[in-house]
């Protein structure tokens, strides 16, 4: 099983968008796809589900990331298993290929938990204690994605919401890789030296952690690697991408920490500008000759190989 962080502090970058349908894509060439919501905005959700369905079969079944933090919090005790939900006209579509897309739905009221998780952080009443709290809290999801349960899936991606809180940090904790979509414009691209300052700090603090005291309580080390940067909303001009956007995405190629990945997405609302109405993500609704599916597949022929994903091979 591999875990992806999908991940950027800027919104509107089409983070979501690309989030469903490269684990759609991945899905149709027979991998099993668990999607997870970390967002509060909850639009991955909405990519599978109405507002009516989630009302209705997630939110008042208590089906949602929110419960499973909240019960984190005082110590309770629910299976993240549990709240695997397995979208139907996604999967209706997906049909005999071998692959699925299960989901684990988030919550518009997620934005609270990252302030009484940082709560939680303080009131310990020494360095050690401070340090297991530490451990604990940011580690949580990564020891729930390891219960056997997760063991049949080849590929997790984890939508963040675009900021660096405790819910985000526990998703990077348990990924192996960070994948972060942008822009190719000025304010999209501000922000990448500082998100990889900001993995830099975490990794070193975490593992400093585990050194010193993780150990007696089963954490083990992290290496979250950088999968690079995958640029999207590219506007086209005759087969080219225009020289604005070459310009900043040739800048953060030459002049970043950041890889950067050889796919980009165009920008389309032909696609995506009704996404989540019918329940299945654009690329497995799109003709096959389509170019925007094109650009998915070598994305996904990117993003699959770097991971070591083939289809059929559980990891």
């Amino acid at each position: 099983m591999r875990v992806v962080a999908v991940m950027n502090y800027k919104g509107g970058v089409g983070k979501t968008t690309l989030t469903a349908n490269l684990g759609a894509v991945a899905a149709s060439r027979g991998l099993r796809v668990l999607l997870i919501d970390l967002d509060p905005q909850t639009n991955l959700t909405f990519s599978f589900y109405s507002i009516d369905e989630w009302h209705h079969q997630l939110k008042d079944t208590g089906r949602t990331i929110k419960r499973w933090y909240e019960d984190e919090l005082p110590g309770r005790e629910t299976s993240l298993a549990d709240l695997v939900v397995t979208p139907g006209r996604v999967n209706t579509v997906l049909g005999d290929t071998g692959g699925c897309v299960d989901l684990i739905s988030s919550h518009l009221g997620l934005i609270d938990i990252d302030l009484e998780l940082a709560a939680r952080l303080g009131g310990a009443t020494t360095l050690e204690g401070s340090k297991r709290k530490f451990l604990d809290l940011h580690g949580c999801l990564r020891r729930a994605l390891a219960n056997g349960q997760f063991a049949g899936y080849d590929l997790v991606l984890i939508d963040c919401a675009p900021n660096f809180g405790l819910v985000t940090k526990t998703a990077i904790v348990a990924s192996e890789q960070v994948l972060v979509p942008a822009k190719a414009d000025y304010l999209s691209t501000l922000g990448l030296e500082y998100l990889v300052g900001n993995l830099t700090t975490l990794v070193e603090q975490f593992n400093d952690y585990v050194h010193h005291k993780g150990g007696d309580q089963g954490h083990r080390p992290i290496a979250p690697g950088l999968l690079g940067v995958v640029f999207t909303m590219v506007q086209i001009y005759s087969q080219q991408v225009v020289l604005a956007q070459h310009t900043y995405i040739e800048e953060v190629r030459l002049n970043s920490q950041v890889p950067v990945l050889d796919s980009k997405i165009r920008n389309s609302p032909r696609h995506f500008g009704d996404a989540g109405e019918s329940g299945v993500p654009a690329m497995l609704r799109a003709a096959g000759r389509d170019e925007v599916v094109r650009e998915f597949d070598q994305l996904a022929d990117e993003v699959l190989g770097a991971l070591g994903l083939k289809p059929g091979e559980h990891r």
